[in-house]
């Protein structure tokens, strides 16, 4: 792939519909420690304060409507599953996440607000994508719940 063509793709990714454009801002401690010019890029002022939600928004809004009004099944121990949960509340797609039963509160409380239905699985993020995969094989109607328009 050509250099321009990379640029091209990242420029014309639609994350931009869920994202917004974060600064960069000095880092002059650590700049000066490591002799370089270090800036670092704010993306806890993100919607859900990471970066996760630029790979889960640009795989949802590229999948077929019809996979859209399937929903679906995700595993994560937390930045990634807000991520996913705001796409799906954009995109009106109802969203099941795994996350392991060790997952903080704060984090669970955060996917739920978004309108995805939590399943808490397993002490590992292993454990719980496993059993994302298991629910995906099943494709178990009731752990899917619509979420809210």
């Amino acid at each position: 792939m050509k250099k321009n063509d990379y640029l091209e793709r990242i420029l014309s990714a639609r994350v931009y519909d869920v994202a917004v454009e974060t600064p960069l801002e000095p880092a002059p401690e650590l700049s000066a420690r490591t002799g370089n010019r270090v800036l670092l890029k704010r993306e806890d002022l993100q919607p859900v304060f990471s970066f996760k939600l630029r790979g889960a928004y640009n795989k949802m809004v590229k999948l077929p409507p019809a996979v859209l009004r399937r929903g679906v099944i995700a595993a994560s121990a937390g930045n990634h599953a807000q991520g996913v949960a705001l796409a799906a509340q954009r995109l009106r797609c109802r969203a099941v996440i795994a996350m392991p039963v060790t997952t903080p509160q704060i984090k669970i409380a955060a996917v739920k607000a978004r309108g995805a239905h939590v399943v808490l699985h397993g002490d590992s993020y292993d454990e719980a994508y496993h059993y994302a995969r298991a629910l995906r094989q099943a494709r178990e109607p009731l752990a899917c719940p619509r979420t809210r328009p």
